[in-house]
Order: structure tokens, then sequence, then C-alpha cells
């Protein structure tokens, strides 16, 4: 079989069969092919075959070697996406291409060292472009230049690799556990000035990722043990060198350099001019950042007048105040290409040296705009300076966009310095970072293209401006400004780590307690979306003792308050859970504060609810108090928020309101409760608190309304929950109730696609144990039973293993979710059997959301079985279930059955249809027989699923 691209190879392929394309060409067989992608092997022989019609492939093996040559022609593409493309072609090197290929190949983490300019990025990337092969999983490039914070690192990477940060983990973690099992090379370039972000960073990667190596370039060593450092030498200057194609064969690669930029600028250097180059490039000190900026001056000055302006400044600076051998050549450069400019474009270059990031030319006016310069002698000069390469432009998004190398704004700002108004242009800077914040933050639709870009390209200089009013004893208040600024943005960009990590340097920025305790309280709303309730108890306590301290004993209740219900209410999201004695002593404390404060009042009766909850499915000698008298307590809770006026502490107590109903056994009131509450939120701007009161609500309103039957509701806000922004890349906490809802209407072709979603995303979470997901896993392994696919439900059933569920734990659900798919295969009495529950044993689906089906499922179970207590069995379930038009629908069939009545057994198909549970409905019409069984089949085939069994 010819070669064939990829493009072509892959026209109408699903991306489920390139999965299986790539691992038959590893020869694999369908079992393990099943086994990794988590799909039986029936699936897999359905695929294979797809795959061998689709690409015409006469057997396995030709199918196995197709997939190998199209691996091959790709691999090195598809890994070298994540490089830049290189705007000019890389000259010479030969020698140090090589020797850093080599030391790469031979170890973990190498440094490339050398000075600014010298070549180490361009070196860096034709190396990893040279071993893009060697590295199955890609070679990622991450440019450091515009961050200014070191914990910032693994931010930068994330960006670079396309990861977000996974709930309840930070962005480091979320890029660690990322990069664990891949076979990766990662660049990290201009490292000089986040040592202490990039070692530690670094060292945690090597050691989660056995198959990650790692090269950085920076003018220095990390000096750390496990680095092999190779220093990057200027261009060669005499001998013969590798001109890779570009100028003159065998001429030294500086010369060649300096040809190649002289040509791309329209020069042509003659034969006799050999030696004044040379002269140039010896001068130049074969640093090529240097070289590249000479050439680019030759159309301006010619070859004799650059020889004798680079010659001028070179002697100026030689052994002077800048002594550093690694900076002077670089600095030499800069000198001459900032002496040729004019007074204005000088002090405009100096300027613009603030901006850390690519800047428009209005952000530029407004900056660099000030005596002796105008506004409107701005935009000229920056196209002069981008004239001679001094900057870089591009387009972007937000329009023209100009850059100015490192090297140059590191050189500009200590001009500025030198002439004393260094801390005037930062201090416009932090006032355009200021104004653009504020406009980001007043945007009424902050969730567009337009705005994620805007905030994008000023991020790292939100970043550095605050950065520096933070060490500026008069700049305080607008670093605290800044920080509560980026704080918000940063949440509304997904960006919680940071989020949290502002709002907590915000209140160390302030000396005003109200201010710091408010910038604390935010701090603990991001922690609790992130599912950090460590950190979110720690910054309740921190609100507190500041509010405490400066005298308001109320706000320091609610705050003490809040430390209290986050510990009750979100024990399953600390890493370490305090004594309970601390948090019941709090309690008692903020009771005590609260004195007559409405609010304070209000928030502790919150607290005393999520206390005595939290004692409740404690151990039963705990359970002290009745679930009426819970109820009574959480109503009150209700009451005394209301009176606030406050929707989100309504919320808060309907929260707990939910709780006692769901106690008291009474699922209606409870999923009733539930959608008042998701309602009460609909109107309210999206903020931390709001964001995480939002989560907690459509969770508990999805399954509520599952629990009540009412599965349309519960599949909207099924999808609600997945599509919230702050839990964007968090499949199995965003995919979770859907997938219950699904399966239980019996949506498996829904199901299959978003249980690999939601197992992907949990592997890549870490494989946390999380038994609160064991309803979700046991639905997926219901779906499976009902698909007749036992080794699917085999891997099921150990992921519940695995995410730590226990006997009483699946006492809860699985009796319902298995005897679903028993009554499907035809066997009622093994699934009255799951079902029945006898006196001596424990209860606890008594109040779990299930409860409805499983008497319905009980009852019909044993009609189906001829149990002699069937009737009893009905009688019994009809009170408890009313309300509920599924479990209800269930009892009706049920009865029909018992009956022999076929007219009513058939009117319960037409209410599943109208209650949004087809599978039940195409179960009906088979159980009905007769001219209707064959609809009901085709509506099982429509859904996914396979025949039902053990029908008449």
């Amino acid at each position: 079989m010819g070669r064939v691209s990829k493009q072509a190879a892959t026209a109408g392929i699903s991306a489920r069969e390139v999965e299986v394309l790539n691992l038959v060409g590893e020869h694999r067989s369908n079992a393990e092919i099943g086994a990794q992608l988590f799909i039986s092997v029936r699936t897999v022989e359905t695929h294979v075959s797809s795959l061998l019609r689709k690409l015409e492939a006469p057997d396995r093996r030709a199918l196995a070697d197709l997939a190998a040559e199209i691996n091959q022609s790709e691999r090195t593409s598809q890994v070298l996406s994540g490089l830049p493309s290189p705007l000019n072609p890389f000259i010479g090197r030969a020698q140090e291409r090589t020797e850093l290929r080599d030391a790469v190949r031979a170890h973990r983490q190498v440094t490339a060292v050398g000075p600014g300019g010298v070549g180490k990025t361009r070196l860096a990337l034709a190396v990893a472009a040279d071993l893009a092969g060697d590295f199955a999983d890609g070679v990622w490039f991450v440019n450091l230049v515009p961050v200014t914070d070191p914990a910032m690192v693994g931010s930068a990477v994330a960006a670079a690799i396309g990861v977000g940060e996974l709930q309840g983990r930070s962005i480091d973690d979320s890029v660690l556990a990322a990069l664990a099992d891949r076979r990766s090379l990662l660049v990290l370039d201009n490292c000089e000035h986040l040592s202490d972000g990039v070692a530690p960073f670094v060292e945690r990667l090597l050691a989660r990722s056995p198959h990650v190596r790692v090269l950085t370039t920076s003018r220095a060593r990390l000096t750390v043990p496990f680095e092999w450092v190779y220093s990057v030498p200027p261009l060669s200057l005499e001998g013969h060198g590798d001109a890779g194609g570009h100028g003159d064969a065998g001429s030294p690669d500086a010369v060649a350099l300096f040809i190649d930029r002289a040509t791309a600028v329209g020069w042509t250097v003659e034969a006799e001019h050999m030696d004044q180059v040379a002269d140039v490039c010896r001068k130049l000190d074969g640093v090529a950042l240097a070289i590249e900026l000479a050439a680019a001056r030759l159309p301006a000055l010619g070859l004799d007048g650059l020889v004798a302006g680079l010659s001028d400044h070179l002697r100026l600076l030689v052994g002077g105040y800048r002594a550093d051998d690694r900076h002077r050549s670089v600095r030499a450069m800069l000198d001459w290409s900032q002496a040729l400019l004019t007074g204005d474009d000088l002090t405009l270059l100096q300027r613009v040296s603030v901006f850390v990031s690519p800047f428009t030319a209005s952000a530029a006016a407004e900056v660099a705009g000030f005596s002796p310069l105008e506004p409107g002698q701005v935009v000229d000069g920056l196209a002069r300076l981008a004239d001679q390469s001094l900057l870089s432009v591009g387009p972007s998004a937000g329009g023209t966009r100009y850059r100015a190398l490192e090297t140059i704004r590191q050189y500009g700002a200590e001009q500025l310095a030198a002439a004393g108004v260094l801390a005037a242009a930062r201090a416009r800077h932090l006032r355009w970072c200021l104004a653009i914040a504020k406009e980001l933050a007043e945007e009424p639709e902050p969730t567009t293209g337009a705005w994620r870009a805007t905030f994008d390209a000023a991020a790292d200089d939100f970043r550095a401006a605050l950065s520096w009013a933070a060490e500026q004893a008069g700049r305080r208040p607008d670093a605290h400004h800044l920080a509560l600024s980026l704080a918000h943005l940063a949440f509304t960009r997904n960006l919680a780590s940071e989020s949290q990590q502002r709002y907590e340097q915000a209140a160390a920025l302030t000396d005003v307690p109200a201010a710091a305790a408010a910038a604390l309280r935010c701090a603990a709303n991001v922690a609790a979306c992130r599912m950090r309730g460590d950190d979110a108890y720690r910054l309740w306590l921190a609100a507190a003792d500041v509010a405490q301290r400066a005298g308001d004993t109320a706000a320091a209740a609610r705050d003490l308050a809040m430390a209290t219900t986050t510990y009750f209410r979100k024990f399953g999201t600390f890493t370490q859970l305090p004594p309970r004695d601390e948090a019941t002593a709090l309690l008692t404390r903020a009771r005590e504060l609260a004195g007559d404060d409405a609010a304070a009042q209000a928030t502790v009766a919150l607290a005393d609810c999520s206390a005595r909850g939290y004692a409740f499915f404690a151990e039963q000698a705990e359970r002290t108090m009745a679930a009426s008298e819970m109820t009574a307590l959480a109503e009150r809770a209700v009451e005394l928020a209301r009176r606030l006026d406050d929707p989100l502490a309504e919320c808060a107590a309907l929260h707990a309101l939910i709780g006692a109903q769901r106690r008291a056994g009474d699922i209606c009131a409870a999923a009733a409760t539930a959608r008042r509450r998701v309602e009460l939120l609909d109107s309210v701007p999206v903020t931390p608190a709001t964001a995480d009161e939002l989560i907690d609500a459509l969770l508990i309103a999805t399954a509520t309304s599952i629990g009540v039957g009412d599965l349309p509701s519960a599949r909207r806000w099924g999808r609600q929950l997945r599509d919230l922004p702050v839990l964007a890349g968090v499949g199995h906490v965003a995919t979770s109730r859907l997938l219950m809802a699904d399966a239980l209407a019996g949506h498996a072709t829904e199901v299959i696609a978003a249980s690999g979603r939601f197992l992907d995303a949990w592997t890549q979470a870490g494989c946390p144990r999380a038994p609160s997901f064991g309803p979700v896993a046991a639905a997926v392994t219901m779906i499976h039973g009902l698909r007749g696919d036992r080794a699917a439900q085999t891997t099921w059933r150990a992921i519940i293993d695995q995410l730590g569920v226990t006997a009483a734990d699946r006492a809860g659900y699985s009796p319902t979710f298995d005897a679903i798919a028993l009554l499907h295969h035809g066997q009622p009495t093994v699934a009255l059997e799951r079902l029945d529950v006898r006196d001596d044993e424990p209860n606890p689906w008594l109040t779990g959301i299930l409860l409805h089906w499983h008497v319905a499922l009980r009852a019909e179970a044993a009609v189906l079985a001829g149990h002699p207590d069937a009737t009893h069995h009905l009688d019994a379930a009809r009170p408890i279930v009313v309300g509920n038009p599924v479990a209800g629908a269930i009892l009706d069939r049920a009865a029909a059955l018992l009956d022999d009545d076929h007219e009513s057994l058939i009117a319960t198909a037409t209410m599943f249809q109208t209650a949004g549970c087809p599978y039940q409905r195409a179960r009906t019409l088979i159980l009905a027989g007769h001219d209707t069984a064959s609809t009901g089949q085709a509506a099982l085939d429509n859904l996914g699923l396979t025949p039902v069994t053990g029908t008449s």
C-alpha cells in the first residue's frame, strides 16, 4: 500500500477510531485495546471492521502497516506543533547543535547557558526540532520572558501545553498530572530572572514524569544537583564553519549569519568586503543578536559606516561601568543602536521598556506620551523603532502590537533609572494597568473571546506592575487595588488558583482592616470553589482575626461561623481535617460574638444546622436531635436569612433546609427547595461566593430531581452544571450528575460518550479517592449491563473500588441500578433479592435520593417473580412515591402486569414518555408484547441498548 497522508487516511474516521488505529499499529490485541481505551472487545472489533472498510485495507496486518506508516510520517509534524516557527533560517553551529542534542539525550535536564543575545534560544529550538522523533508526546516551548513572578512558572507551562487548572489542584499540580506519563521534551526559555521558580518546578516535574526531559536556556545555571550545564559559545569567528546552505560555504558561522541577514534586507556582500564583515563580527564578539541588528542597519549606514560606528561604541564600554563579560557585547551593541536614534525615539524606546508583553500604540501613547514626548508623536516613533529592528511588530486580535526584545527592555529600564525617571514611567504603566483592569471588570460580557484576548494580552503587565507597586511604600494603595482587580479578573478567566493568591496578596497590601478582611473572605470563597477546604477554613479564620482585632465583633462572628460551616459542610474537601472540637469551639465563640446583629445571627444559625447535620450522619449514638427538630432549625435559619434581603445568605440557608428535609425522608420537599435555590441564584451576579453556591445548588438540584423522577429538570440542570466555566476541564465533577440522569432515562449513547470524558478527567486528576462519585460509576455500570457488555461492567466495578466506595456507601444506590439491569435481562427473582432489605439490616437507602426508584422497582420485581407479597409491596410503595411520575408509572405498570390488564399496561408507556424516560417506555412496549414489541425494540436500538430478555 502506498504512502498516505494523515488527512487522506483519516477522512471520515472518528476520534475513537484514530485511537484504535494507533494501537493496531502498535500490534495490540483487541483485548489490550479495549482495556486501554475502557471499551469492550466487541466495540473494538466494530471499530477495526470500520477501519478496514474506510481505509480499504485487506486485513489487520495491512491495517497495522498503514497505521505505522501514517504515524511515522506524521510524528515529527505533530511533536513540532509545540514549537514556534522560525522567521528566518538557522545558520551554522553544527558542532554545538550536535553536542547539545547529545546532552539532552543523555541527561534529564540540561541548561544551555550564555550571555544575552548569544543565540541560546535559536540553538535550543533547532535541537528541539532535531529531537522531535524521540518524543512521541510532543516538544513544547515555553517563553518565560513575560513572566515576572517565580510562582507563575507553572502557569506559563500550562498555557503552552494547553492544560487548564483541575478542580481541587493548583495549576502546577495540574501540569505535573498532565505530563506524568508523557514522553515529551519541555523547552523553558529565558529562565535567568525566575530561577527561584524554575528550579523547584523542574525538580518536581522530573520526579513525577520519568519520560520527560527539560532543556532550559538561561544566562546563569540553575545551580541544582540534577542539572547538566552546556555553555553556548559565541558564533565561530575563525576557521571553517557550516553555513548550512547560506553564505559562502566554509565561512565562519558569525560571517555566514551576517551575510544571510544582510541578504534579507536587500544588501549584497561582495567578495572584496568579506574582511570587513569578519571585522564587524569580531567587534561584536560573535553575539548572534548583535550581528543580526548590525546587518539590519546596512541599508542606512553602509558597511564602512557600520564598522566605524561599532568601533566607537565598543571602546566606550569595554572595562567600563558594566564589566560583566556576559553583557558587554550586547550592551555595546545596544549603546550603538540607541546612539543612532533621535532624542525622542531614544526616549520612547526607553519608556516602552516598562511593558513586559506586546503592546498597542494607544497603550504606548498613554504610558510614554509625556514631556518631552507628546502622545501624537508616539505612533510615528514606534514605526521608526520597528524599522530599525528595535521593536518587533505583528498583528493580534486587539490590533497591531509591538514588542521589545528582553535585552533591550532591560537596557532601557537601566537607562531610565540612571536618568531618574524610571519611577515616573512605572507609575504611568501602573496607572494604565489600573485603567485597563477597570475596563475589563466593567465589561458586561466578560466571557467573550475578545474579553479573554484583552485580558491575556495585559495579564503579564498587570503582574509586573503589581510586583513593582507592592515594593513601593507610597504605592501600596494602588497595589492593593490592582491586586483586587487582578484577583477578580483571574477568577473570571477561570484562573482560580491565581485569583485566590491575589486576594490574599491584596489583604496583605492594605492597612485598612475592613478591606483586608473583605479580601480574605473573597479568597476563602475562591478556595471553596477550588475544593480546597483547608485553605477556605484557614482564610475564614484569618478574616475573623482581622475583624476581631479591629473591633468588628459582628463581622468576626460571621467569619467564625463561616469557618464552622466550611468544616461541617465541606469536610470532604480537606486534606487534613482539624479536630472536631476545634470547629465546635469556633461555633460557640461565634454565637458569643454575634450579639444582636441580624446577619451574624443568620450565619450562626446556618453553621449550627451544618454542625447538627454532620452529627446526624455520624454514629447513631450522636443523633441527639430528631429529623423534625432539624427541619425546624433549618427553617429558622432560612427565615433569618430572608430578613437580610441577601439572596446568597438565603441560598446557603436553603441548603441546610434541603438536608433536613432529606433526613426526614421528604424527598419531594427537598426537590422543591432545591429548585427554589437554583432559581434564586439565576439573577445573582457570578462572584467567587455565588459560583461556589451555584455549583452546590446545581449538584443538589440535579440529584433531588432524579430522586423525584423529574428527569427533564435533572438533565437540564446537569447540562448547566457541565457547562459552568468555573468547572471547565473538570469533567469528573462537571459531568457527574448529568451521567446519572441520562443513565436512568436510558440515553446509553450519551452516557458512553460522557463516561469517557468523566474517566479521562478523573484519571488526569490523579485518580483521587472520591466515594461521592460512586453513584455515577454505578449508573455507568448499569448502562453497560443493559448493553450486555460484561467486560465494560467489570471495568467500571473496578473503578468503583478505586473511588474508595465502601459496602455501606453502595447500599444506598447499587441495588437500584443493579435491579434495572437484572429486570432488563429477565431476572426478577435476583432483582428482588438485591432490593429486599430485612428488618435486622441497616437501611441507608431510606434517606437516599433513589428511595422512590427502589421501592417501585421492588414492587415490580415481586410481581414479575410471582412473589406472594407482590400486592403488599405495591400497596406499601404507593404513598412513598406520590409526586414521582417515573416511580408512579413503574407501579402502574407492575399493577397492570399483575392484573393482566393490557390496556392499562400500554397506557403506562405514554406516562414514561411524558416523564422523559424513553428506556422505561421502550421496556413497557416490549413487556406488552403483541404488535408493540417491535416498536419497543426499535426504541431500544435507537438508545443504543440490547433487547430485553425473559419476556413473553
